[in-house]
């Protein structure tokens, strides 16, 4: 009997770029196998994804899963479970970082970040092209004795569908009578570059943001997208940009001004289901504030998924996996959108443009049609008519809404 002993060479150096970039999070780490357990893509690939492994290796220093640490979507699936709090995603990008570094990335995935640079956003569009969706809104430039800062973010201003989700957004906030402006060239969050791990050209775009917004005079940032809600509150410095700097998702805001009575909702009779945003749910602990807008809408009734909040299904668009292939079978959105289905709502409900665009696509692809995606933005925008009008033509309004999307 023979036994093929081929010696294990552990590389010091990586081990200690890897501690640098990340901090020594992996060295926590006891292999109780939690962050295995929980990852979703257990959920559509032939065996679980070890993630374990993938942190004992960094932990030795070993260059392996070379294809494996690009799966991560940092949904933090891993992260809320695990007993010692490693940070599980923020290791993977530290490892896709020096892939960076040894030019050993996914076909495609530069030239996102060449598109980010060149063009101002990862969607490869013109950069005069930014504002355009609000052409004839007439949105006042920011100044500081606004009350806010609205964010709109690269999905919202240069997808045609999450365009709506934007308008929607403004629609909602005039209502309510917030004074905000906007920034003309507002600048990329840097979310692409953040997810895909290049941890260099990211710093980049956070001292020039960081700077931008300094000199704008902004104290309170709120953002449509969950992800870049994330950017400012968690990798942009509060003191770099000013004292008393404050980020928030809209449907912080939203909830705050229903509370505040500065909101009115009408009628609009519905059976809705929410699909939590990682970003928002298990990044910042935001579960409450978009179920308050929700069930503010008078007659409106929500009808939770099996697994939501904290054990929500991540819909497989973060960490960078919207600038990558996924095949069908592999999709969380299409198991995301079964789940939908289950509750026998007529509305899946998120507040993520890349929840919104992956929903859209799983629920295609499980060929439902008694369903629709919404953000809560155009829901709530479709409850602000006159108190007068009747519960039927809100109900029409609502279900208009969801045949455009």
């Amino acid at each position: 009997m023979t036994t093929d002993t081929h010696p294990i060479v552990l590389d010091d150096d990586l081990w200690e770029r890897v501690v640098e970039i990340s901090g020594g999070i992996a060295s926590a780490c006891y292999q109780c196998g939690a962050c295995t357990a929980a990852c979703p893509w257990g959920q559509v690939l032939g065996e679980p994804l070890s993630v374990r492994k993938m942190v004992r290796r960094a932990q030795l220093g070993l260059e392996d899963g070379a294809t494996d640490i690009w799966l991560c979507t940092s949904c933090n699936q891993c992260l809320s479970l695990c007993p010692r709090g490693v940070d599980i995603p923020a290791l993977f990008r530290s490892l896709r970082n020096e892939a960076w570094r040894k030019n050993l990335v996914p076909v495609g995935l530069s030239s996102v970040l060449w598109d980010l640079e060149w063009g101002g956003n990862p969607w490869g569009q013109p950069p005069s092209e930014r504002a355009a969706w609000a052409r004839d809104l007439d949105l006042p430039d920011y100044t500081p004795e606004h009350e806010l800062l609205l964010y709109i973010g690269c999905s919202s201003a240069h997808d045609p569908r999450l365009q709506r989700v934007a308008r929607a957004v403004v629609a909602v906030l005039r209502a309510a009578d917030v004074s905000f402006g906007v920034i003309e060239d507002e600048p990329c969050c840097g979310e692409a570059a953040l997810g895909l791990g290049n941890e260099q050209y990211l710093a980049e775009i956070v001292e020039r943001n960081e700077r931008q917004l300094a000199e704008a005079g902004v104290t309170d940032l709120v953002a449509i997208s969950p992800h870049c809600f994330d950017m400012f509150a968690s990798h942009h410095s509060a003191e770099a940009v000013g004292t008393g700097f404050r980020v928030r998702h809209y449907t912080q805001l939203l909830a705050e001004l229903i509370e505040n009575g500065r909101l009115a909702l009408g009628q609009s009779p519905a059976a809705v289901t929410y699909q939590d945003p990682c970003f928002l749910g298990r990044g910042h602990g935001v579960y409450a504030a978009p179920r308050q807008v929700l069930t503010a809408i008078g007659g409106l009734e929500l009808r939770e998924m099996a697994e939501n909040r904290e054990q929500g299904l991540c819909c497989g668009g973060g960490g960078g996996r919207m600038w990558m292939e996924t095949p069908v079978e592999q999709r969380f959105a299409v198991t995301r959108a079964a789940d939908a289905q289950a509750t026998g709502a007529g509305v899946l409900a998120t507040a993520c443009p890349a929840c919104l665009s992956c929903l859209e696509d799983g629920l295609k692809v499980v060929g439902a049609t008694d369903i629709r995606v919404m953000d809560i933005a155009e829901i709530v925008e479709a409850a602000l008519a006159p108190a007068a009008q009747s519960d039927h033509e809100h109900a029409q309004m609502l279900a208009a809404e969801a045949a455009s999307a």
